[in-house]
């Protein structure tokens, strides 16, 4: 049985922890509640920025000093920006805990932002940024939620932009954390062998100054109609996603997507594996995604091919798609897709980082924790109807976008 303990201390931060008593390690994360989505099209990478030069220096540590103190532990240091958040973590063994707390908080509170080394990582970025363009698979969900996302700031891709990667200066680095990095806005979260009265008297030790100011509100979201895309890359396969906007993380509905995803395209016994990949031979990567936010999530196929195969690939992703709305999914299939959901969550608990950002997750989203036998409930209770239902809303074929990265614009878009 999970237990959490929360608490909100006077500053507005909240501290959650979950002891395990049968493990020897933990997994303690900062979790802030700003990413891509907080940023306007001037200050659109910032957020990611940030999240690299925590790293680079304090008052009193060196970028190799801070490695060193965790790595001569026997831990590990790692951080990552989402659209909606920024985690900056550590794991650690038992015993630990005291010393990779204070060096996280080192970084959030000391971090010197020393010029020459926000130009030196301004060029590691572009080269991450330059991976990402080379990198089909992975830029064509930018350029999806871009188009489905358009005119809002979820359309920003998170590592942001190159003309503002080499133009941010120390002063906007500061400007953003004193709106954005205040106490109000973090959650300090823990699983594994850890003591909750004890990350409550780190907390209250270093983070002992008044940082709480306003939470910036986000804008309400506001979709646009958009436009099937084709982008220009020479290289030898064709990459396409075809897809929609969908129910949010805090929905109900998204667990069903989560199972009618599962159904036909998660898994080499997915429809679409079968079908596409099985049976035809014709595409290495076929898979459908759920990428999930507060109000929404992204839902879609993505596969890749070469030119030749595009059309006939697109044609038995479409005939799949009719079947599951004109048919619904027999019982043996639908608790096969949730046996599989239920077993990517079971198997996922036993690692105290994934507990962790779960409980974060769960936090940030729901103001509270989710249990897994809620999550697991909630999987139990969906029915083919509900399956039938949401496939013949998500696949109507004036809701769907289409994106293409190839040499050749020659993916056949339905009128």
């Amino acid at each position: 049985m999970e237990i959490i303990n929360k608490t909100i201390l006077p500053s507005g931060i909240k501290v959650i922890t979950e002891k395990l008593p049968h493990v020897k390690s933990f997994s303690l994360g900062f979790w802030f509640n700003v990413g891509s989505v907080d940023e306007n099209e001037e200050y659109n990478g910032i957020s990611h920025f940030i999240e690299h030069m925590l790293f680079k220096g304090t008052k009193k540590r060196s970028a190799k000093k801070i490695a060193e103190n965790i790595e001569s532990l026997g831990g590990y240091l790692n951080a990552f920006t989402s659209k909606e958040h920024t985690c900056y973590y550590g794991r650690g063994l038992e015993g630990h805990t005291k010393k990779t707390f204070e060096v996280l908080a080192d970084m959030i509170l000391n971090s010197v932002f020393n010029e020459n080394e926000i130009r030196k990582e301004a060029a590691v970025i572009v080269d991450e940024l330059n991976d990402i363009e080379d990198s089909p698979e992975e830029l064509i969900f930018d350029k999806f939620e871009a188009e489905t996302y358009k005119g809002n700031s979820l359309a920003f891709p998170i590592i942001g932009t190159e003309k503002n990667i080499l133009a941010f200066t120390r002063d906007d680095f500061i400007d953003y954390l004193i709106k954005h990095y205040n106490f109000s806005n973090l959650s300090i979260v823990a699983s594994g062998a850890v003591e909750h009265e004890e990350i409550i008297r780190l907390t209250e030790k270093y983070f002992n100054s008044p940082k709480s100011f306003p939470s910036v509100q986000r804008p309400l979201l506001n979709f646009s109609q958009w436009e099937n895309r084709f982008v220009y890359k020479d290289i030898q396969q064709s990459h396409i996603i075809t897809g929609t906007i969908t129910s949010g993380y805090k929905e109900r509905d998204r667990v069903i997507v989560n199972l009618l995803s599962h159904i036909l395209g998660e898994g080499s016994s997915s429809r679409l594996f079968q079908s596409v990949r099985e049976k035809n031979g014709i595409a290495y990567q076929i898979n459908t995604f759920l990428n999930s936010y507060y109000d929404c999530s992204t839902f879609g196929v993505y596969f890749s091919t070469n030119d030749k195969m595009v059309n006939k690939a697109s044609g038995l992703i479409k005939s799949e798609l009719e079947k599951i709305k004109e048919k619904k999914v027999s019982e043996k299939e639908l608790n096969r897709a949730k046996e599989y959901l239920k077993g990517s969550i079971l198997m996922g608990m036993e690692s105290t980082s994934n507990r962790m950002i779960r409980i974060a997750q769960s936090e940030l989203y729901l103001g509270r924790n989710k249990t897994v036998a809620e999550s697991i409930e909630e999987i139990h209770s969906v029915t083919a109807d509900d399956i039938h239902l949401s496939a013949n809303s998500l696949f109507d074929e004036n809701k769907l976008c289409r994106i293409m990265i190839g040499s050749k614009n020659i993916f056949s878009l339905p009128e």
